[in-house]
């Protein structure tokens, strides 16, 4: 059993929007995320980091769910800015019944358990050198607090792993609000995704003031989810 990570399926087996046009590195994506999943077993837990399917709704998604569902293990999916399919939870939860898709559970305003070890997590927000925007601070703000909900559904549990979608501070830019929320619930790794081709040049990787962040963007991991915890 191991919890594990990835951001960024980027599936479209209705939608047609290859991630393929955007190079090599994502040539025959779909297929090498299937042979990524092939070590894992029934027991262990993915957290799908964002950016799941193309679908415009779920009914569109629907060949991208079946694809997650068949993959070894448990899925735990939270939103990226592409998941334009993302519903209210109850609809998600009574389509995936629906559809007999039985292995995938969603994190939004609350947390799972691997052991004792806390799941956590949001969408996020991006990085911004200015946050005078009334949008960017309405929305950075509803982020904070789904991530406070989420940390605080948690806060009996000793450790505590954030995931995001997007990253909460990359090179050269101001951090995100999310970071001092971290730090108040004692999170220690930060999991993120987002960030593709030339985007990897800005992502922050390992230990800065305490928090351990990794990127888990398919394209950065090799379409392989990555073992975050034993």
């Amino acid at each position: 059993m191991a919890l594990y990570a990835i951001g960024d399926l980027h599936l479209s087996f209705n939608s047609n929007k290859s991630m393929e046009v955007f190079g090599d590195g994502w040539f025959d994506y779909v297929n090498r995320i299937k042979l990524g999943f092939e070590s894992l077993e029934s027991t262990d837990i993915t957290v799908l980091c964002g950016d799941i399917s193309w679908g415009m709704s779920l009914d569109e998604s629907i060949k991208d769910f079946k694809f997650i569902d068949a993959l070894p293990g448990e899925k735990i999916i939270l939103k990226g800015n592409h998941d334009y399919w993302w519903n209210t939870i109850s609809k998600m939860n009574a389509f995936f019944e629906e559809n007999k898709i039985k292995s995938i559970k969603i994190l939004n305003n609350n947390c799972y358990y691997y052991n004792e070890v806390a799941i956590c997590g949001t969408r996020g927000w991006m990085c911004e050198d200015d946050f005078s925007s009334e949008e960017n601070i309405k929305i950075a703000t509803r982020e904070n607090m789904r991530l406070r909900s989420s940390l605080e559904a948690a806060k009996n549990a000793e450790t505590k792993i954030c995931f995001l979608h997007y990253p909460p501070i990359t090179k050269g830019k101001d951090y995100c609000n999310l970071i001092p929320l971290m730090n108040e619930y004692d999170v220690k790794v930060c999991v993120y995704a987002h960030l593709h081709n030339y985007g990897h040049k800005s992502a922050v990787l390992g230990i800065i003031d305490g928090i351990n962040y990794e990127l888990v963007s398919s394209d950065f991991i090799n379409f392989t989810p990555q073992k975050i915890m034993d």
